[in-house]
């Protein structure tokens, strides 16, 4: 069974996980990336994470 990644966002006092999955992103390079809606009182925020692996984009000559 694969590994899962799960990153936790805390904003003004409350916490929520998201799951992060693999991307190969379009520049090449590699990493996770998650997104999902956060609910704090009555506002709804958008949350968008990316992690970037530095160096894992080919270098082309």
């Amino acid at each position: 069974m694969s590994e899962l990644n799960v990153v936790t966002i805390q904003l003004k006092g409350e916490r929520q996980n998201f799951i992060l999955n693999k991307k190969d992103f379009k520049t090449g390079s590699r990493g996770y990336h998650a997104q999902g809606k956060m609910n704090i009182g009555e506002k709804k925020y958008q949350i968008n994470i990316l992690c970037i692996e530095i160096g894992s984009k080919q270098k082309t000559n």
